[in-house]
């Protein structure tokens, strides 16, 4: 099936994809996923920095090296190289801007302005455009022209200091949250501006930001602060307000727990012969205030016991828990594959190979899938490059 020929729900739109790395790459793949047409413009000769990005590099059959990275953030986009700063790769541009639904650029703020495509320029080539923007810090504001990298994005927002083992271990998460968070928000802002545009027949431009995105889950730890003025601090691998809930050790290694209510704490003392209304334990405040006795009574109580087995006990007694798996485990465990959650694609250079695959899954009404499963592989450097500019000048 031909690029911009394919199925799904935003099959009929068109997305310009200007971002490089990835919490704009990430924002642009979660839209081809659902369908839409995604031309992405990358520099010439370098393309999107996330293609030097690695170890680890896998050989193409042209001799070229291909980043895993790259591969995780561009499935189903066409490429096509633009100079930007060259009359031909403006005109282009401003020829593409005229016929597509959506533009996506997380440049640092001000640099697409000096390009000559201001937001107000944009909007005025194209007045149904939906513009999204996603920065580090935000676009204005004190610090609002600062870079904006996850890592960094991660300590400044707060992040590091709810995870790691303890107040002094600050770590960040092991994958670039942020980024990913800020293209899921902004994929969300661009369908919001869409449905918006069908009311009015106008588009808008949508920002959004890693610190924005960072903020937007605080979740209860951001109201600990806002409402209770208490300061959160990380602490590990149990849940600051919920207990039982978190890691527990046992005879070969460890196993999750969650007893999110009462019910599941007394099934789980039922379980192994605890006394629920033991003094400290007895309601989930209490036991919170004593985690330390909490997890060490569990700790001596699983001491003798195999990790599949204590699995297997709790889960007989309907108790929450799970294991932690390493990658290779989640990407061979059948419930993975059965979600749809791996993805075959022929590469032009690697030939097939699997990626992770999109989260959505789509039914009708009579419970007929219609989740759509024509993916593409992520492109070559302007692969599209000669097919996008005769599309352009069939369109005239």
């Amino acid at each position: 099936m031909p690029q911009g020929a394919r199925s799904g729900p935003l099959s009929d739109l068109v997305v310009l994809d200007l971002t490089r790395a990835l919490a704009g790459p990430h924002a642009g793949m979660m839209l081809a996923d659902l369908g839409a047409r995604v031309i992405k413009v990358e520099s010439p000769g370098s393309g999107d920095e996330t293609r030097s990005w690695g170890p680890p590099f896998v050989p193409g059959s042209d001799g070229e090296d291909v980043a895993t990275y790259f591969l995780s953030c561009n499935r189903n986009k066409e490429s096509v190289a633009l100079d930007l700063k060259s009359d031909e790769g403006r005109e282009v541009l401003t020829a593409l801007v005229r016929r597509c639904d959506v533009l996506l650029e997380n440049f640092r703020p001000g640099v697409l302005d000096r390009l000559g495509f201001t937001a107000e320029h944009l909007l005025g080539l194209n007045p149904r455009l939906v513009l999204l923007s996603i920065s580090g810090f935000g676009h204005d504001g004190p610090e609002g022209g600062r870079p904006g990298y996850d890592q960094i994005a991660q300590g400044e927002a707060g992040l590091m200091s709810l995870t790691g083992s303890g107040p002094e271990d600050p770590q960040r998460v092991g994958v670039p949250i942020g980024d990913l968070l800020a293209g899921m928000y902004g994929a969300y802002g661009v369908l919001a501006a869409l449905h918006e545009r069908e009311r009015t027949g106008a588009g808008q431009h949508v920002r959004t930001s890693l610190l924005a995105s960072f903020v937007g889950v605080h979740a209860f730890q951001g109201t600990r602060w806002t409402v209770a003025h208490e300061v959160p601090r990380a602490q590990g691998n149990h849940h600051p307000s919920i207990a039982p809930y978190g890691l527990f050790r046992c005879r070969d290694g460890a196993v999750q727990i969650a007893c999110g209510n009462e019910s599941l704490w007394q099934r789980l003392c039922a379980e192994f012969g605890l006394d629920p209304a033991a003094e400290g334990l007895a309601s989930n405040p209490e036991r919170v205030a004593h985690r330390e006795q909490l997890v060490s009574l569990l700790e001596e109580t699983f001491a003798d016991v195999d990790r599949d087995a204590l699995l297997a006990r709790l889960d007989g007694a309907g108790v929450p828990s799970g294991r932690v798996r390493d990658l290779q485990e989640v990407y061979e465990w059948d419930q993975t594959r059965s979600q749809g959650l791996v993805v075959d694609v022929e590469h032009p250079t690697l030939g097939p190979v699997e990626l992770p695959g999109p989260p959505l899954r789509f039914f009708t009404a009579d419970g007929t899938e219609t989740t759509p499963t024509d993916h593409q592989s992520p492109p070559l450097l302007d692969q599209h490059g000669a097919a996008v500019r005769a599309w352009l000048e069939e369109r005239g």
